[in-house]
């Protein structure tokens, strides 16, 4: 049998088995023991093995993973060109799945490393979850954030510059942000700001861009709201919500706060030099009433629309 064997590191580098990169990582020059056993159940190191160019095989203990291993093992596995994906993971016992699908395996080791994190609800922010399901439906594909949402359902999850012109065409782009997760951190980084998020001022919509979401000028929120995005980059899966929030309007004196409700869709993209993208598009929740909104909002030009946040 011909067989390949791999492993990811915590941090997301590839090494081979008793390689001095492997040794440099397991912090043990000379193990006399099984390394990559005790590499897999305690350090969250992935083995990845391709048997006979028939099955591909991960070990992994799933409560010990890194997102950063994560992350190069998804785009590994895409090219491994086998028929059948076998998961071997440790609980309280080992347990074994086999998947034909290399997406399907994929999803299964998010659900199985990653927890499910809920942003808590605060004073000043409230998220209604709805099920990104809705968007998918023939009612509402073809509406407001519905294109958007197939969009990345056809794509895969691949990002590519039509994902703008749909925001263009839609007139989704000026309340459209997107953040980006660099493999070596966790922590999103802002790469898109539309005109519309007027409530954090000029200056930022300018100097934002390649700053970390959490040095937001209203830092509770930037705080908040790259928890939010780090999830979502983590799970690989959308969030529709309802979200009541107080702003503060930076490009105001005395940032005064207001309170907007808005539905927002975030999606996961994957790039081709493997960054990880989470996109925001926001519309303002049909029933919102003309008391929360500046006074310009009543102006129906694009520029002049109620400031609804990412």
């Amino acid at each position: 049998m011909q067989q390949l064997t791999m492993l990811v590191t915590t941090d997301g580098k590839w090494v081979l088995p008793d390689s001095e990169e492997f040794h440099a990582a397991l912090g043990d020059p000379n193990p006399d023991y099984d390394a990559v056993g005790f590499a897999v159940r305690n350090l969250g190191f992935v083995k990845f093995q391709v048997l006979d160019r028939l099955v591909t095989e991960i070990e992994l203990h799933p409560r010990n993973v890194d997102l950063r291993a994560l992350s190069a093992l998804e785009r590994l596995l895409g090219e491994a060109g086998t028929n059948l994906f076998r998961i071997k993971y440790l609980e309280d016992e080992w347990h074994s799945e086999i998947s034909s699908s290399a997406e399907h395996t994929m999803a299964r080791l998010r659900e199985l490393c990653v927890p499910v994190v809920e942003p808590p609800s605060s004073e000043r922010f409230h998220i209604d979850a709805r099920d990104p399901a809705v968007l998918f439906s023939q009612a509402r594909r073809s509406e407001g954030l519905g294109p958007m949402a197939m969009k990345w359902r056809v794509a895969f999850g691949n990002f590519d510059a039509s994902v703008i012109g749909l925001a263009t065409r839609n007139d989704l782009l000026p309340r459209f942000a997107i953040a980006g997760f660099e493999p070596s951190t966790t922590r999103p980084i802002l790469r898109f700001f539309g005109e519309a998020h007027r409530w954090a001022g000029d200056m930022y919509r300018l100097n934002g861009i390649g700053q970390p979401v959490d040095a937001m000028p209203d830092k509770e929120y930037g705080a908040w709201l790259s928890q939010i995005y780090e999830a979502v980059a983590s799970t690989g899966h959308p969030r529709y919500d309802l979200i009541t929030a107080q702003m503060e309007f930076h490009n105001e004196a005395g940032k005064p706060r207001r309170t907007v409700s808005y539905e927002r869709l975030l999606l996961p993209w994957r790039t081709p030099s493997g960054e990880v993208l989470v996109t925001s598009c926001a519309k303002a929740a049909a029933g919102v009433g003309t008391a929360n909104r500046p006074p310009e909002a009543s102006d129906s030009s694009s520029s002049k629309k109620m400031p609804i946040s990412s």
